[in-house]
């Protein structure tokens, strides 16, 4: 919770005079009793209209005063909470914008959500509690008990032996309940998981008429969260007969001592009715107190799982001194470069791989699924950290390259084309925020998308549905490779980007590059040998190490995996088109 305060440092002032405005309110109340008895046994019992009215007026001005305070201190707690919470939220969110693909994968992205969403309600909620709540719960109930002592110290001695089994029932009850908390916010995640799978999967469940499976799954998860939160909530429940036990055994020991009391006179009935509203007013206010803490321990599982993020040491950072190359031209080297998912754990998924790619040079790879391709190219732009070797740019280790200063050399076509909801002119200008139209208009046409756009009712200006669902499979990949482009990278990655064009369009783009992107090195990953043929190395991977390596001729003379590869795809008719 120490990270909670950090954030709240900003707004210590308005922090401190929530509370100091809440003894208004308290005071106010705990004023209200005794005013009463005073009115009542003074005025209302001898008739003295002068002292019910200077007494009444009394009343009325605390009470406003009460009022003021109690505004006064839901206005400051309000900020307090909502500023503190959008401060936490953005500081979350940009620490996940610096994680490496690694610390991704760490988080399930409806964990993530979760936890910057629903998590920091939770923080909001209790901020709010404790400048309030938390303030007025406990004068109000040492309050209470202070004025019953003024009254008579005996039933007040009552209201100490309620308030120590009172403890004693909350700590018990909070001590099973806390822990199913925790169990409820996991529980959530996992609603959200399967509930963002099937949204982001939708048209395949229909596809697949596996609708009632995905029901029958939610629901499975729903119910799972529903029954782990009414078993939390319902060890909360407790708290309320327990409180009416104690509330009513007390009451009726009030009334048996005071009715004693008044038979001796050394008692008033409006004495025991002030008692027994000290009692509704301590025994409300400790209720408060318990449900309190109950939103604290939830908040404090709250604040351990955003901390999660915002401590998570992110293993792609830039170096102290980063470095320059002198002339950026492009030039790639893989030294003996290896990889692993988990550090020292399972085989590599690269294993001694080295190779160069000149200026301007377009390397192809091929490789069965699971080869490796996509981290092999992934590492080059940092989205991964090697395990062992070299990977050099320009002849820099590219872990000396600041970050945003690499990613900018270096353009990536991920294989999972994302577009985000806007216009397709903002889409592809989010390569370069500054770009002209004119350049936005050259991207679209050398990545063969400025044809569809413009047949489109509002062209460049057309908006685009969430992930881009209103444009075809291949349309998108399109205006993925334009945003790509319009970046003028030295280097630009294809990671099997264009599987969802035809084999002509392919082949149009990867002419109008070589004019518009002569200097530029390119990675091209691909399916089909058509995508690679023109390349001026192939590389074939297998098992994690490079099998075969040269151009399509020379692969063609002399390696057997580049052959089988081949003869598989004319068998299936994949070089046809277009080649």
């Amino acid at each position: 919770m120490k990270r909670l305060w950090e954030y709240m440092k900003p707004y210590k002032r308005l922090a401190i005079l929530a509370p100091i405005l809440m003894l208004l309110e308290v005071g106010a109340e705990l004023a209200m009793p005794k005013l009463m008895t005073f009115m009542i046994n003074q005025g209302v019992g001898t008739g003295n209209t002068a002292i019910i009215t200077k007494t009444g007026i009394e009343m009325l001005v605390i009470a406003i005063i009460g009022i003021i305070g109690g505004i006064g201190c839901l206005i400051c707690a309000t900020l307090v909470s909502q500023r503190t919470g959008t401060d936490l939220r953005r500081a979350a969110f940009e620490k996940i914008q610096e994680f490496s693909f690694h610390n991704i994968d760490t988080f399930s992205t409806p964990s993530l959500i979760t936890r910057l969403t629903n998590d920091i309600t939770q923080i909001q909620l209790v901020i709010m509690i404790c400048l309030r709540m938390l303030v007025r719960s406990p004068l109000l109930c040492i309050g209470s008990i202070i004025m019953a002592f003024s009254i008579n110290a005996k039933i007040a001695g009552m209201f100490l032996i309620v308030v120590v089994l009172l403890a004693i029932a909350v700590y018990l009850i909070l001590r099973v309940a806390i822990p199913k908390f925790k169990l409820v916010q996991e529980k959530l995640d996992k609603v959200n998981t399967v509930m963002r799978e099937c949204l982001a999967g939708i048209r395949v469940v229909k596809a697949f008429v596996r609708h009632d499976y995905e029901v029958e799954k939610f629901n499975e998860a729903n119910q799972d969260y529903k029954e782990t939160t009414v078993s939390a909530f319902r060890m909360m429940l407790l708290m309320s007969p327990v409180m009416m036990i104690l509330v009513n055994g007390t009451i009726i020991g009030i009334l048996w001592f005071g009715g004693l009391q008044t038979q001796a006179g050394s008692m008033r009935v409006e004495e025991i009715m002030a008692c027994i509203t000290y009692l509704m007013q301590m025994m409300m206010a400790a209720m408060l107190l318990a449900m309190n803490f109950m939103f604290i321990s939830r908040a404090k599982i709250s604040t351990d799982r955003l901390e999660e993020i915002l401590d998570t040491v992110v293993d792609i950072a830039d170096p102290k001194e980063p470095k320059q190359p002198a002339r950026a031209e492009g030039r790639v080297e893989y030294r003996h470069v290896s990889y692993r998912y988990k550090l020292g754990s399972g085989d590599p998924v690269l294993d001694d791989i080295s190779f160069t790619a000149e200026p301007g040079q377009t390397v192809g790879i091929l490789g069965e699924t699971g080869s490796g391709k996509s981290t092999l190219v992934n590492l080059l732009p940092r989205l991964y950290d090697v395990t062992d070797g070299q990977i050099l740019v320009d002849g820099i280790d590219v872990r000396d390259y600041a970050i945003h200063d690499l990613r900018k050399r270096v353009a990536v076509v991920l294989q999972e084309t994302i577009l985000f909801s806007g216009t397709i002119r903002e889409n592809i200008k989010w390569g370069k925020p500054d770009a002209t139209d004119e350049e936005i208009i050259a991207a679209a046409k050398a990545a063969q998308a400025h044809d569809f756009i413009m047949e489109l009712p509002d062209q460049y200006d057309t908006e685009l549905g969430q992930r881009g669902v209103n444009v075809s499979g291949g349309q998108k990949q399109r205006i993925s490779i334009a945003r790509a482009l319009i970046q003028n990278p030295n280097i630009i990655i294809f990671d099997d980007s264009t599987s969802a064009v035809d084999s002509l369009t392919e082949k149009r783009i990867r002419q109008a590059m070589k004019t518009s992107h002569s200097g530029c090195t390119k990675f091209i990953i691909a399916q089909r040998i058509s995508s690679v043929r023109d390349a001026d190395k192939i590389l074939v991977l297998g098992g994690g190490k490079i099998v075969a390596e040269g151009n399509h001729k020379y692969l063609m003379e002399t390696s057997t995996e580049y052959q089988e590869i081949l003869a598989s795809q004319m068998k299936k008719g994949v070089m046809a088109d277009g080649e």
